[in-house]
């Protein structure tokens, strides 16, 4: 079914309650029972809000991961985990993430976790909204594992990684999910110096068991570790390479970037619906009614209302919920507004 025009969602994070950021540095005295009670709690939290604001698309808000794709390397087997960040001082930078060593052959046979994840959120949510899932794709996977002499590079754990990937997506669907984003951040970090025909390759491989089956779309960002980019943040690289990506729907970052390069979605367009990211998740500014329908007047001038999707830039783990609150509800409103506008 033709999603409706203008039509507002989300990436997938959530800012965890305050309780949930102090229960989690405490594990050790809660017991499963009394974690799996918090779990609940929490999406109930992160669906309400998302709820409260009238988003057409809603997550969980990945209130049980620890990070949108860190919490994914506790399910691999054949890796250690890295006990210590290595760098504990200064400005925060990715570079406090460590990496993790590839000890054995790489599998996970209990999956990744996301199907569990997807029946608590359909359990959760009331009817109404569609039920979206996030997964990190392979490339973005490998990116916290060291090679080694089974796995040469970085491209060698992706290819290992690809089936687990792909076997969750499939997972997914089965389950009942209807709209999935598989989330390759690092595609577009490095697309300025990689092959970016290579990622596509990576990329149509990952997906092909579910192309068709539900509604699917890849978000193209450039970091968002506390609040900070990461990556070279221009689009031009990408394109039109990444058009071939096998998805219904492209996402860009925008706000965050005050719109440079905004007429890039009358190329997507042309070929995949994409959605534009108009809430700046970096920013304290929240965003007005108006400056939102402000931006879609103007993304109508590169793309038609059908094809047009609206979101914030990224995740919003890394905002304060009552920014994120309102930044949401405010983003909610200007698209309406515009709707009424075209009687849509």
């Amino acid at each position: 079914m033709q999603p409706r025009p203008l039509r507002t969602t989300v990436i997938g994070s959530y800012p965890f309650p305050g309780w949930l950021e102090f229960a989690s540095q405490k594990l050790e005295a809660f017991g499963e029972s009394d974690i799996a009670e918090m779990q609940d709690d929490a999406v109930i939290v992160a669906v309400h809000d998302q709820i409260d604001s009238g988003l057409d698309v809603i997550t969980d808000g990945e209130q049980t991961r620890f990070d949108f794709n860190l919490s994914f390397y506790g399910y691999l087997d054949g890796i250690e985990l890295e006990s210590r960040q290595p760098r504990q001082f200064g400005p925060p930078a990715h570079d406090q993430r460590g990496k993790h060593r590839i000890v054995a052959t790489l599998d996970a046979p209990r999956g990744l976790g996301a199907v569990d994840e997807f029946a608590r959120l359909k359990r959760l949510a009331p009817a109404g909204p569609t039920l979206k899932a996030s997964v990190p794709g392979p490339y973005t996977l490998s990116g916290r594992l060291l090679p080694n002499a089974e796995y040469e590079d970085r491209y060698a754990i992706t290819e290992a990684l690809l089936p687990i990937v792909r076997n969750e997506l499939s997972a997914l669907v089965a389950a009942g999910c209807t709209e999935l984003t598989v989330d390759e951040p690092s595609m577009s970090c490095y697309a300025h110096k990689e092959d970016r025909r290579r990622f596509v390759d990576i990329f149509n491989r990952t997906v092909e068991p579910i192309v068709g089956k539900c509604r699917l779309s890849t978000h193209l960002c450039f970091g968002n570790f506390k609040g900070h980019a990461v990556g070279l943040r221009q689009y031009a690289p990408m394109f039109p390479d990444f058009l071939d990506f096998e998805v219904d729907e492209i996402h860009v970052e925008m706000a965050s970037r005050e719109y440079s390069e905004l007429d890039i979605i009358k190329q997507i367009a042309q070929k995949r619906d994409v959605a534009v990211g108009v809430i700046d998740v970096k920013s304290y500014y929240v965003e007005t009614i108006d400056d939102i329908a402000s931006r879609v007047r103007q993304c109508l001038q590169h793309a038609p209302a059908e094809r047009l999707s609206f979101a914030p830039d990224c995740g919003l783990s890394q905002t304060a919920r009552w920014a994120a609150k309102q930044k949401l509800a405010n983003m909610v409103a200007g698209v309406h507004q515009v709707r009424e506008e075209l009687g849509i």
